[in-house]
């Protein structure tokens, strides 16, 4: 009896055996943590970072074009670059803002002998400000009377300092004319004021000739610009990103102010 109750508990034990699963590491079944979860569908601060340097990019390149819109329809004078742009605008009869964009791109070609590296800001200068003033000039019409026209011409120059506290406060590198002005002061050693007021003046001048438009706007300009354009820059400047974080397309900027 006890040989029949061992023979028949043995085949009891080993179909009990073969009946339950064998507990082995499965190293493909997915984990679960019980810890918090990363949401992929927010933006990392990285991405935030960079999206509003992009904003303020494009959005100070856009109110640029705007704000010089602003000064032509004042009819008061514009600022040196512009009144060259006027001048060749005249004479070409081609709009203000596609010489604009001319002139920015033949002034990139100089950048070349003097080893200078456009940015992102620096091509999307020559491509943005000159569409958004013809864009302007199409839909606001000229201003007519003494107060319409220094309104025009005191917000003209209010946004234009803002504008170049927006572009320049996004480090995507300078204007291509800013450029030039900094790419000659290395390459000669003359000091940034005398190569910055010797390219306006000469701009001034030969589109004066040309049939641009000077007037007291210009020297309101030129003394209101550099104050309006620092306290711009301390109001939209961006914090530093946080550490390990790449930056795309930067360019460096320096303290030259942004012209069109």
């Amino acid at each position: 009896m006890c040989q029949a109750t061992m023979t028949t508990r043995g085949p009891n034990l080993s179909a009990r055996q073969q009946s339950t699963p064998e507990l082995l590491p499965e190293p493909d079944r997915p984990t679960h943590r019980t810890g918090p979860t990363l949401r992929t569908d927010r933006p990392t601060p990285r991405t935030d970072h960079l999206t509003r340097r992009l904003l303020q990019l494009y959005g100070g390149l856009a109110l640029y074009g705007f704000s010089s819109a602003l000064l032509v329809r004042s009819g008061l004078g514009l600022e040196p670059w512009n009144v060259l742009h006027q001048g060749l605008a005249e004479l070409t009869g081609l709009s203000m803002g596609v010489v604009l964009t001319l002139v920015g791109a033949a002034v990139l070609l100089l950048w070349i002998p003097l080893r200078q590296r456009p940015g992102l800001g620096t091509v999307s200068n020559v491509l943005v400000i000159g569409a958004a003033m013809d864009a302007t000039l199409t839909v606001l019409p000229d201003a007519h009377g003494p107060a319409p026209r220094v309104t025009l011409l005191v917000a003209g120059i209010v946004l234009n300092g803002a504008a170049t506290g927006l572009y320049l406060a996004a480090r995507f590198g300078p204007g291509p004319r800013d450029g030039l002005m900094t790419g000659l002061n290395r390459r000669t050693g003359l000091s940034v004021r005398l190569v910055r007021t010797t390219l306006e003046v000469a701009v001034v001048a030969t589109g004066f000739v040309l049939g641009g438009t000077v007037g007291v706007g210009t020297v309101l300009y030129a003394l209101a610009i550099g104050p309006l354009a620092q306290m711009f820059l301390r109001m939209f400047a961006v914090p530093p990103a946080s550490a390990g974080s790449t930056v795309v397309a930067a360019g460096r900027s320096g303290p030259a102010i942004l012209r069109p």
